[in-house]
């Protein structure tokens, strides 16, 4: 099956996209959400997390307080790895899981730190839903009530911006409106389709 990785800064609106995917068909299989997942109550990794970085990343009701968490790994490089260490085996772990279970022609894998992960899971294309800094900010204080260095904080520690235009084979400008969006998917999504047909003729 062709897996196509769909990747992006933050608030450059790879859940719509992935939504908008998803109406075609699509399977998605999200790293964030999988993320999520392993953090609930009584799973191991949040019992990890909880060990690693103190209770008081623990709401009363047991759950992950993530603001605090997120507060306390962007302000600090090394509890950034340390956090990594402990989600990314089991993150890309379940992803691959999951899209052995999967049966289409193609599946998008969308993975927001792609680039930046080490020993990241493989995909065959990597689609960059792209945007301006100044339009992620934005849309990231509308979305998350963050302040503006919040944001940036997060952003500088992302790939910039031209490193992923750079790396990545598929671009979506997610800068125009929806339907200027949706069609780029079906495009996207017609050459796909194309690619894991040739693909599979060739095997």
């Amino acid at each position: 099956m062709l897996k196509i990785g769909l990747t992006g800064g933050i608030g450059s609106g790879k859940s719509t996209v992935c939504g908008l995917f998803a109406e075609l068909g699509v399977p998605i299989v999200d790293a964030d959400l999988i993320a999520r997942q392993l953090v609930e109550p009584g799973r191991p990794a949040l019992m990890r997390i909880a060990e690693t970085f103190g209770p008081q990343m623990l709401d009363d009701d047991g759950s992950l307080n993530r603001a605090r968490l997120r507060e306390a790994v962007f302000a600090d490089a090394d509890k950034k790895r340390r956090l990594d260490a402990i989600m990314h085996p089991l993150v890309y772990g379940q992803i691959a899981a999951d899209v052995m279970a999967l049966q289409a022609a193609y599946c998008v894998i969308a993975v927001p730190l792609l680039f930046e992960s080490k020993n990241a899971y493989a995909v065959d294309r990597v689609l960059l839903v792209d945007c301006p800094v100044e339009v992620q900010i934005e849309r990231v204080i509308g979305r998350d009530k963050l302040t503006r260095g919040q944001v940036q904080a997060i952003i500088d520690s992302q790939m910039p911006r031209s490193e992923r235009l750079a790396r990545a084979d598929d671009v979506i400008d997610n800068i125009a409106g929806p339907e200027r969006l949706a069609e780029q998917v079906k495009r996207l999504h017609n050459s796909y389709i194309l690619l894991a047909t040739a693909r599979t003729q060739s095997a």
